[in-house]
């Protein structure tokens, strides 16, 4: 961190904030706020004189409040720059100032309590996020005690301990009577795994952080007892068994089972802990001088604001979704924007040195490039067409789409921002925008050869190309039964399908029509999704009052993993086909030409008498 605030190609904002970003690729324009910390950075010394006079005691956020600090205060030993901050919640008053104690200390004026926000705009090439994730908060687990016994504490928080900068200089201290514990227990998985409280997934570093920790202990206190209670180990990088058999030889005992209660000796103020040992099969207890919860990892809570000004995707557990896991992993659905570190996923120090140093190697192809080369399935407007409404620009995600209302002129496409989803082209009514690649002509031409000779036969399937068409390549490999009547036409996102196409699927005769695209929560193109739900709602309403059965045509989120999925609604969606009836599909045909026909004479040029 030194040497990045050294380096003199490098510009550290500390306690800042970006409220803005515009452009694309190559072209950012960001606006940040950089707050005010009431002293000046360049002259402090660092000295610490200041915090010395200051009357202000507050619990400690970088001890996890183990420890205290002051109002005026620097926020951890190696921060950079290495200068004191004051936080305005905790000081006395500034407006008027009710104490000031601190700026007569300091000799050289460093303190300015008129110093105000300053906005900051730059241009850049490109970005990356790595603003990472934070634990998990288990008060709502009361079961393990942590709000009602003060010797149950997190992972968090003994690591603040054992720590040679830490409250007790790195001697580890039961809280209630400072006395160096005995026995320590750590409970795995406490906030992850968990569906109905914590979350579903795995946290990835709980498991090898406590076999490292117990290490440590182990080392330090020889004679200590440790007992781990968990669901699962997962030791699966380089080196990591290696050290959960080092841990298991050192004494480390590990009992597969979550505890089912914890209670507190009111006079030794241990802890008495109940388990079911699985492995044994038997009810155990514990008694133990200290637990640890080993807490899991959660996106930030104010990552929701960054995303919403990046024009990012997340997964459905909150975290960042890349472009692509495999093809590319460090690339954010939005051209120009990379990931790294635990803002994608939670993952250990390695991983996301790993992912940072991808993220930097892929910016430095943006910087170094003279011309950006993007995929040939971008939108394109054509302005004897368009009417000037609007509705594209309105509906991209990417807000890749330039227009100005009050000039009323036809919108302007920037190609380096558009990623192809098409959402544009299928909300254009008027037929004034297209995608290339996937313009109206081949994907009628698509539906048509789908449907074939004998439609009462078919099942015609629009799949998005990044996960449901995924999912279908996931089900055939797997061998998976489905139906071999099915037409798959690959789409780049479900937001690309037309009204038109599934009403033009119907005419020509197919029993059913499946629209499948990633979930909601999961699209790689933010928000495209969301407009196909909208448009399949409205085709819904129409085909009723056209007295078609709205249930022949159905919507599915598949995500590419699912292939099972993918299979199974498949099958669904093969016996809802065989209820309908020939009469059923004639009478589809001939309403849709009717409307057909008509939709065609109102579009007619009026000729002037």
């Amino acid at each position: 961190m030194m040497d990045a605030g050294r380096h003199p190609r490098i510009k550290l904002l500390t306690l800042s904030e970006v409220e803005e970003v515009t452009g694309y690729v190559g072209n950012f324009h960001v606006k940040v706020r950089k707050k005010a910390r009431f002293v000046d950075e360049g002259a402090c010394t660092s000295c610490g004189e200041c915090a010395t006079v200051c009357p202000v005691t507050v619990p400690d956020e970088y001890q996890i409040g183990l420890g205290t600090r002051k109002a005026i205060y620097k926020p951890f030993p190696q921060a950079v720059p290495s200068a004191y901050v004051i936080n305005l919640a905790d000081c006395l008053g500034m407006n008027p100032i009710a104490c000031g104690k601190c700026a007569e200390r300091c000799q050289k004026k460093c303190i300015d309590f008129d110093m105000r926000d300053e906005i900051i705009e730059f241009d850049v090439g490109a970005i990356i996020v790595a603003t990472g994730m934070e634990p998990y908060d288990p008060t709502a687990m009361d079961e393990y005690g942590y709000t009602r016994f003060e010797n149950v504490i997190t992972s968090m928080e003994f690591e603040r301990l054992i720590c040679a900068s830490g409250p007790t200089e790195g001697h580890l201290v039961r809280p209630s009577d400072h006395k160096i514990p005995k026995r320590i227990g750590f409970i795995q998985c406490v906030g992850s795994r968990m569906d109905s409280r914590g979350n579903p997934y795995c946290s990835n570093i709980c498991c090898m952080n406590t076999v490292k920790d117990s290490l440590l202990l182990k080392e330090h206190y020889p004679d200590i007892e440790i007992y781990v209670f968990y669901i699962d180990l997962r030791a699966f990088g380089k080196g990591f068994e290696d050290l959960l058999k080092r841990s298991r030889q050192a004494g480390v005992k590990y009992i597969r089972g979550l505890p089912g209660s914890v209670v507190e000796d009111p006079e030794t103020r241990n802890l008495i802990v109940s388990v079911e040992n699985t492995t044994a099969g038997r009810v155990e207890q514990y008694e133990l001088d200290m637990l640890i919860l080993s807490v899991g990892l959660k996106p930030r809570e104010d990552a929701d604001r960054l995303r919403q000004i990046l024009n990012l995707s997340k997964t459905s557990d909150g975290f960042l979704l890349e472009a692509h896991p495999k093809l590319r992993p460090v690339d954010a659905p939005t051209p120009g924007v990379f990931l790294a570190g635990c803002v994608e996923a939670p993952k250990d120090i390695k991983d996301s040195v790993t992912q940072a140093s991808a993220a930097v190697a892929r910016a430095s192809t943006v910087l170094n490039s003279e011309r950006l080369v993007v995929e040939a399935i971008t939108a394109v407007v054509d302005k004897d067409k368009c009417t000037a409404c609007g509705v594209c620009a309105r509906v991209c995600p990417f807000g890749a789409i330039k227009f100005d209302k009050d000039k009323k002129a036809p919108p302007e496409v920037i190609e380096a921002m558009c990623a192809g989803c098409g959402t544009c082209a299928a909300e254009c009514r008027f037929d004034a925008i297209t995608q290339r690649h996937f313009t109206d002509e081949a994907l009628m031409a698509a539906v048509e050869a789908a449907v074939g000779e004998n439609g009462r036969e078919r099942i015609v399937v629009f799949a998005c190309n990044w996960c449901s068409y995924a999912g279908a390549d996931g089900a055939g490999v797997a061998r998976l039964q489905q139906p071999p009547n099915a037409r798959i036409i690959r789409t780049m996102c479900s937001g690309r399908v037309a009204e038109k196409f599934i009403l033009r699927a119907f005419e020509l005769g197919a029993a059913m029509v499946l629209v499948s695209g990633c979930h909601l929560a999961d699209c790689h193109y933010i928000s495209a999704n969301s407009w196909t739900q909208k448009r399949v709602d409205r085709l819904w309403d129409r085909l009723e009052k056209l007295g078609i059965r709205p249930e022949r045509l159905q919507l599915e989120w598949i995500s590419a993993a699912e292939g099972q999925k993918f299979a199974r609604v498949m099958q669904e969606i093969e016996e809802m086909r065989k209820t309908v009836t020939a009469e059923e599909i004639e009478h589809t045909r001939r309403v849709l030409a009717e409307e057909r026909e008509k939709e065609a004479v109102r579009k007619k040029p009026r000729v002037k008498a």
